[in-house]
């Protein structure tokens, strides 16, 4: 059978959603878990066949109706609706060619004006291209790799500095998906995506599951061994100007443990 990534993707939704979700009668024993085929066309108004096509990868062009119709009833956020527009081609990918990318210099400027807050910029494969001193500090000075989805997969010390790992771990996944699906020839991209699948029984799991999801305000909790544990907030912005740069800032609650923790962290980095 032929497959392609938006047939994979449907799959992967559909096998995400229970009937009772959708006010579905869950009647008889399922062959595989979520919606049967049969269920996602009567919702969307579609022929079996047509849907049954587009999983099998011989129907290549739905119509952006349909797409909205199969959004509505695989319950897709935002950031998987947009990636399934891309997988049908009925939304912009980033524009090659994919050079090397730099950081504006006053943006790096601005970094630097952040003593008391962890602050970096990654780019398309989440490679750190610039990092302020305590940001430096928190991840120990990048000693294994300076890119943070390898860092999660390949550092022997991840499951111990993530005090969450399994949802770091799926979440990174779940942006990188969005990242390659934006732009599925970058060179770096792929050569970190070949690297993860060849080096990582988890990435393959996760990579399996086809999530998509962009990156959101969150809240981490670090096992650093020089300064203890830190609960932080991050935030993420997009770089205009810089397809595929994001700036994160990551901030301690005043008047917390954690605050006090980054208040030392600060002491170490300036130290250095």
């Amino acid at each position: 059978m032929t497959t392609t990534p938006l047939g994979d993707f449907l799959r992967s939704r559909r096998a995400a959603v229970r009937p009772a979700e959708l006010g579905l009668p869950d009647a008889g024993p399922r062959r595989v878990p979520g919606l049967r085929r049969e269920e996602v066309a009567q919702l969307t108004g579609m022929s079996v066949d047509y849907y049954v096509r587009l999983e099998q990868g011989r129907e290549r062009t739905p119509s952006a109706s349909l797409l909205d119709a199969l959004s509505a009833a695989l319950r897709l956020d935002d950031d998987a609706r947009a990636h399934l527009f891309r997988l049908a081609g009925l939304a912009p990918r980033d524009r090659g060619p994919h050079g090397t990318e730099r950081v504006d210099e006053g943006l790096v400027r601005l970094l630097g004006a952040w003593p008391d807050h962890p602050a970096l910029v990654y780019g398309r494969a989440y490679d750190v291209l610039a990092a302020n001193p305590i940001a430096e500090a928190l991840f120990g000075g990048f000693s294994v790799t300076r890119n943070l989805i390898l860092l999660v997969f390949t550092d022997p010390h991840a499951r111990e500095f993530y005090v969450d790992w399994p949802a770091v771990a799926a979440n990174t996944v779940a942006g990188f998906r969005m990242r390659f699906g934006r732009s599925p020839d970058d060179p770096r991209i792929t050569a970190v995506l070949r690297e993860l699948l060849a080096g990582s029984a988890e990435f393959r799991a996760l990579w399996a599951r086809h999530d998509a999801r962009g990156k959101a305000p969150e809240v981490k909790t670090f096992r650093h061994p020089e300064v203890g544990e830190l609960t932080l907030r991050t935030q993420i912005f997009d770089v205009r100007g810089a397809a595929g740069q994001e700036l994160v800032v990551y901030q301690a609650d005043p008047g917390s443990p954690s605050a006090d923790a980054v208040a030392l962290l600060g002491s170490l980095a300036a130290t250095g």
